[in-house]
């Protein structure tokens, strides 16, 4: 255990936490929605600090980033909890575990443990994901300050409920954020348990600091596959900044959602679409390799610049950050 950030007693006993927009009023002895932080004598107290459930070298382009140091590997940890209860959680065995369980599994790391495995992986970033990274939030900060000091980058893929005062400490040290835009509001109260609003707040603020941010929808059959919402969410996007790459994702059936299927490649085409004629630079399909909506085409001539099969990287037609056959910018961090 270790005494948490970002909480404030509140009289009678009980804590109020301010680490996420859930913002939990802890009566003692309890735990909040994430279930990974707890009011003890007082204190608020994380329980997953050092926990590491799993930790694997991955490709950057699985996060999804795409225009973040595209091809390079990323170290990727996680303990379990999580601030949301999604209904089709592709990782509820780890997500949804305290919330059943009393334990806290995982293994015991120090942030230079962390370090020092991303560097003998020859990972030149660490990504804090699988669960939400705001959660495990304290140690994720050592790790990062410690990363960022050894040179190695720092990535957060998150659902967006971080409150603004954990944005501003995390994102001086935070390289980029792949950040969830789930649905309309409804949806997130229907499916999510949570609010539309402090996410839309938390992408502008992580764009504002200087975070590199890529969006990502997964597109659910009935749920959120609506023109409507589809034309809303790209305007948005488009709103903070029409160079921040949007993938349009397929849903397969897990969890708590087995009732629907997987997403049509029609659908995902259609969203492709509706983002580009918004006006977005970038705009992906992912989950479906060899489709072609995983390639990044220049935006001003139409150019293959990076061909795509799953998270492999074929075509490679960038120069300095610019196209190979126009010269446009391309934009993101750490392009060819």
């Amino acid at each position: 255990m270790k005494e948490a950030m970002f909480y404030d007693k509140a009289g009678d006993g009980k804590i109020k936490c301010h680490l996420c927009c859930q913002y939990c009023t802890i009566s003692p002895g309890k735990r909040g929605i994430c279930a990974v932080r707890e009011n003890r004598d007082g204190i608020l107290q994380t329980l997953v600090y050092g926990k590491v459930v799993a930790r694997h070298a991955d490709p950057i382009e699985k996060k999804p980033l795409f225009h973040f140091y595209p091809g390079s590997r990323s170290y990727s940890i996680a303990t379990v909890g999580c601030n949301f209860r999604c209904l089709h959680c592709q990782n509820y065995e780890i997500s949804d575990y305290p919330k059943e369980h009393p334990d806290i599994p995982g293994i015991d790391m120090s942030a230079e443990d962390v370090i020092r495995e991303a560097e003998a992986a020859g990972c030149n970033s660490i990504s804090y994901t699988y669960t939400e990274p705001t959660v495990f939030m304290e140690f994720a900060y050592d790790c990062a300050r410690l990363a960022h000091k050894k040179g190695i980058r720092n990535v957060f893929v998150s659902n967006g409920y971080t409150t603004p005062s954990a944005t501003r400490v995390i994102a001086p040290y935070l390289d980029a954020n792949n950040i969830d835009l789930k649905g309309d509001d409804n949806f997130y109260k229907r499916v999510v348990g949570a609010r539309l609003q402090p996410v839309l707040d938390t992408i502008k603020l992580m764009k504002d600091l200087g975070v590199w941010v890529e969006i990502t929808t997964l597109i659910i059959p009935t749920y959120n596959d609506s023109d409507e919402f589809l034309r809303w969410a790209a305007a948005f996007i488009k709103s903070v900044d029409p160079a921040m790459p949007w993938h349009v994702t397929q849903f397969y059936p897990t969890h708590n959602l087995m009732d629907k299927p997987r997403t049509p490649l029609a659908t995902l085409r259609k969203a492709r679409q509706i983002g580009l004629e918004a006006g977005l630079k970038y705009v992906y399909e992912g989950n479906v390799p060899g489709e072609g909506g995983e390639n990044t085409y220049c935006p001003s001539c139409g150019e293959l610049l990076i061909e795509r099969i799953g998270f492999n990287l074929k075509t490679v037609n960038i120069k300095d950050s610019k196209c190979g056959k126009c010269g446009s910018i391309i934009d993101g961090r750490g392009m060819p």
